[in-house]
């Protein structure tokens, strides 16, 4: 009897964690909770948080009198608490995760089936924040859903923020990137939720500023050519080339569309490379057509990528599709904080598997990779800069500047690469970075043809200066205007000796900011033959040249006059003049040959004189 009253009369503490993670108290069983959460951002991007909630005594041995909250945001304030008795005088405590909130109630929670409905509300700054052109409102996910009967989160914004670019888990949007309708309530169940959060973004594209630092040497007694990674314009980003200092000798396209500034560099010369620019981010992806040597290349074994390996076959045939590798990487790897620090090596797709606990973000990538190039699905690496401001939920683990590695993959319906970020998905507790990435991730390289090549800024560092900064990304307003700037170069030759064929060189030299796609360069002409040819150029990088082989006909041996010929691109006109004469004879040449014979004769009769005298 005595058991049993002390068993009745004992204080539950019942601890729930908000928004981080559930510690389960040890009479939680007893007691089912129902949650209403409301979040109301206000324009100053200020969000105001009440949390209704009903407690439900499921047991007749047990009553509750205080309960306890861990709310996962940085900040808080006027932290205030009721219940149907009066106010509540609410402890909080600071933690490494947000805050510890205990909550002593003013009435006991007794019996079967009795309830109490009670009261929190506090301001944060850390659930929506304004970032360059975009506004985003992050909120973490529920630990353990289970232990809620319901949960219910309600979110309401100013109209002000426009149409959502994006709403995670979907919730009353359009199609992603394109939203059509102004939505600034939003609901969500316990169901949508999951374990995944809530990550909403209201803007059309994302602007940044980089400034980018490599360093290069030569310690051969001979020049050198080498190349370095420049971010390129892909199909999720424009990039704008404002200045390259000192400037290459030419930007070229490799096989997965880098762009690669070449330079000379002299025999034991160090030169540092510094690059400013601007980046343009877009949410959807434009289209981009494979070729068929273009899609097998990306299904390679690469190292790294052991699309080869009996148990890597075993999952794609399990697996299958894109989704499924993603969800099966996010479940299956644990990311390993310490192996940042430790710098220790790439352990690749294979390898991983056998250390599922030890991850960071290039094995996400690398087994992500090789499973899908086993299914059949072209997919690659791509490395560069992504927006975080928690290191925990959102990390960055890529050489000494700490950049991020990421996969994409191609989308045979859509024809194009779509982006993921398994490792995001798996440190954010399942935030969605398959169906929509975000506007926070920077292209530096990509990586399909080589596992290895090219290495993007950051990694052209001496080792005793591998702690110094290259890397520097900022927030930016505006981009420059898009506009082609060029130009055309003629190496054909100004005089030609008749029933020769004319060749010659035409260079385009791109002298804009952002990329020359391929355009057709006309070159026509009344005298010459063919007189129309129309040639495809391929596409220019800011500061690159290319060069294109042009021919015409050989004129009759007897063809003794000027001939011309335009060439022509965008809206750029050049006319240039051949002159063609049967031997080439010209004002200069006739000069010379004159000269020529003159100093010949003269030595002649010097030599003659002196063998007479001999």
């Amino acid at each position: 009897m005595i058991q049993k009253l002390l068993k009745y009369l004992l204080t539950i503490f019942f601890i729930i964690t908000f928004f981080i993670c559930v510690r389960t108290a040890s009479a939680s069983e007893n007691f089912t909770t129902d949650y209403h959460v409301k979040y109301t951002t206000a324009e100053n991007s200020i969000t105001h948080v009440t949390l209704n909630i009903t407690l439900i005594n499921t047991s007749s041995d047990y009553y509750a009198s205080s309960y306890k909250i861990n709310v996962g945001f940085d900040t808080i304030n006027n932290v205030i608490a009721s219940d149907p008795d009066g106010k509540i005088n609410p402890i909080v405590e600071k933690t490494k995760d947000g805050y510890e909130i205990n909550l002593e109630f003013n009435k006991k929670v007794v019996g079967f089936g009795s309830k109490l409905n009670f009261n929190l509300s506090f301001d944060s700054p850390d659930v929506a924040k304004q970032y360059g052109r975009i506004r985003e409102i992050n909120i973490p996910g529920i630990a353990n859903p289970e232990e809620f009967d319901k949960f219910t989160v309600e979110i309401s914004v100013p109209r002000s923020f426009g149409a959502p670019a994006f709403i995670k888990p979907a919730a009353a949007q359009a199609t992603p990137g394109k939203p059509s309708q102004i939505v600034n309530n939003l609901v969500f169940s316990k169901e949508q939720l999951g374990r995944s959060g809530i990550s909403i973004s209201f803007g059309d594209k994302q602007i940044y500023s980089f400034h980018l630092i490599y360093h290069l040497k030569n310690d051969n007694l001979y020049p050198i050519e080498t190349d370095i990674a420049l971010p390129p314009t892909t199909n999720y980003q424009n990039i704008f080339l404002q200045s390259i200092n000192p400037r290459p000798e030419n930007v070229i396209l490799d096989k997965d569309n880098n762009w690669l500034a070449r330079f000379r560099i002299p025999p034991a010369k160090r030169i540092d490379i510094v690059v400013d620019g601007k980046a343009e981010i877009f949410l959807v992806p434009k289209p981009e057509d494979l070729s068929t040597q273009d899609l097998s290349r990306n299904l390679e074994e690469k190292p790294y990528w052991q699309t080869k390996s009996s148990e890597i076959r075993r999952l794609a045939n399990e697996l299958r599709t894109p989704e499924a590798i993603y969800n099966y990487v996010v479940k299956t790897l644990k990311y390993d904080f310490t192996r940042v620090t430790d710098d220790k090596p790439r352990m690749g797709a294979l390898k991983v598997l056998q250390n599922p606990n030890s991850a960071v973000c290039l094995e996400y990538t690398d087994l992500f990779i090789a499973i899908a190039r086993a299914a059949g699905i072209p997919a690659r690496e791509v490395n560069g800069f992504a927006y975080t401001q928690n290191s925990k939920q959102r990390p960055l683990s890529l050489v000494k500047d700490i950049l991020h590695a990421w996969p994409e993959y191609y989308d045979t319906q859509k024809k194009t690469w779509v982006m993921v970020d398994p490792t995001w998905g798996s440190t954010t507790g399942g935030v969605d970075y398959f169906s929509t990435l975000d506007f926070d991730h920077l292209v530096f390289v990509i990586k399909g043809a080589d596992s290895n090549y090219p290495i993007p800024a950051g990694g052209y560092k001496f080792i005793t200066e591998k702690n110094t900064k290259d890397i520097s990304v900022d927030f930016s307003r505006n981009i420059p205007q898009e506009e082609i700037v060029f130009n055309i170069i003629s190496s054909l030759p100004e005089y030609m000796m008749s029933s020769f064929p004319i060749r010659g060189k035409i260079s385009i030299k791109n002298n804009g900011q952002n990329i020359i796609y391929p355009q057709i360069l006309s070159i026509t002409s009344a005298d010459l033959s063919p007189q129309a040819q129309a040639i495809r150029t391929s596409s220019i990088p800011p500061f690159g040249m290319s060069e294109i082989n042009v021919s015409f006909d050989a004129e009759p041996f007897l063809t003794n006059s000027v001939k011309s010929f335009k060439i022509r691109m965008d809206n750029q006109e050049i006319t240039q003049k051949i002159d063609i004469s049967p031997l080439l004879i010209k004002k200069w040449q006739v000069i010379g040959g004159v000269v020529g014979i003159s100093i010949f004769c003269i030595t002649i009769f010097i030599f003659a004189v002196k063998g007479r005298r001999l």
